[in-house]
């Protein structure tokens, strides 16, 4: 088995670390249009094979798509990200394009191959693939809800004091200031939240979880890497060893929700074919309003890059 990661910066780099040390394919290939970048620090990942004691070779390449011929998983992190002075238009403009060439280039080598998008802005990102493939979308969908939820549930324990591993949690919308965590849907070894945390102070987690990148970029300068990179390694083991986990994923919505033709991030069950079902969780008034406003924010994007007919 093949896998291949698409783009060697931090999140693509700590994804494919993430998969090797999980041996889950015989081969991960890291891929990157700047020379030496994928080639050098594959070498440097495949030189702690035998310090942390794994099998699966990482293969570094530059621009070499036909090395990653038959992946079952491919990985999308490339693009850009916002510099100062750039609107987001600008942003969306460029990284779509960089991610049309690079989905057109995968699907030419890999045609039955899952991808996974990790561009931002996410949402839209996932759209310009989805189009570019022209596969089922239950093929083509986005990492963003896995990391937030992560975000969400440390940010929890850390309040509580307890196991981040007892905590299970909710969260869907778009990828931002939009998202819409879910308190009622999140439990501490099964009791839920809100008997554990105050309501003013579940509120200030919920808020810190929304702009959780952005804290990140004000600490580092920079986005972050470590979390992204094991998240989306995460969708990979669940496709590779069909769990048939539910994690909230960026997937497109036909109906669900009273939505259709949106990439939206909702629960889903992921395993061997991908999204393998869209789960419907019920909903109150104020919930439903909540995300419907996070799908207007997602689908305003949405329509700023089908105006600029670049797919």
């Amino acid at each position: 088995m093949k896998i291949t990661v698409v783009g060697a910066g931090n999140v693509g780099a700590t994804c494919a670390n993430c998969i090797a040390q999980k041996e889950l394919a015989n081969e991960v290939v890291l891929l990157d249009i700047k020379e030496g970048v994928a080639e050098g620090k594959a070498l440097d990942m495949w030189q702690t094979a035998p310090i942390n004691y794994y099998n699966t070779k990482v293969t570094g390449v530059t621009n070499d798509y036909e090395a990653t011929a038959g992946s079952e998983v491919v990985v999308i992190t490339s693009g850009l990200p916002r510099k100062p002075g750039m609107s987001r238009d600008d942003l969306i403009s460029i990284n779509a394009g960089i991610v049309k060439s690079v989905t057109e280039n995968v699907v030419k080598h890999s045609p039955d191959a899952i991808i996974i998008i990790v561009s931002n802005p996410l949402d839209v990102m996932c759209y310009a693939a989805y189009l570019a493939a022209k596969k089922p979308s239950t093929k083509v969908f986005g990492m963003a809800g896995v990391l937030d939820t992560a975000r969400y549930r440390a940010f929890i324990a850390d309040e509580l004091q307890v196991s981040p591993k007892d905590i299970q949690a909710l969260l869907m919308g778009g990828h931002g200031d939009t998202m819409v965590p879910l308190p009622r849907y999140t439990t501490v070894a099964g009791i839920p939240v809100t008997e554990l945390i105050d309501a003013d102070k579940l509120e200030a987690i919920i808020e810190r979880t929304k702009k959780g990148g952005g804290e990140l970029v004000n600490l580092m300068g920079t986005s972050a890497w470590y979390a992204p990179g094991a998240a989306a390694a995460q969708m990979v083991e669940a496709i590779v060893r069909d769990q048939k986990r539910i994690f909230p994923v960026c997937t497109l919505l036909n109906g669900e929700y009273g939505m259709e033709g949106i990439y939206l991030g909702v629960p889903v069950k992921l395993g061997k074919a991908g999204i393998e079902e869209v789960i419907e969780v019920k909903l109150n008034d104020a919930e439903m309003e909540l995300l419907k406003g996070s799908a207007a924010a997602v689908k305003s994007v949405m329509d700023v890059l089908d105006g600029m007919n670049i797919i």
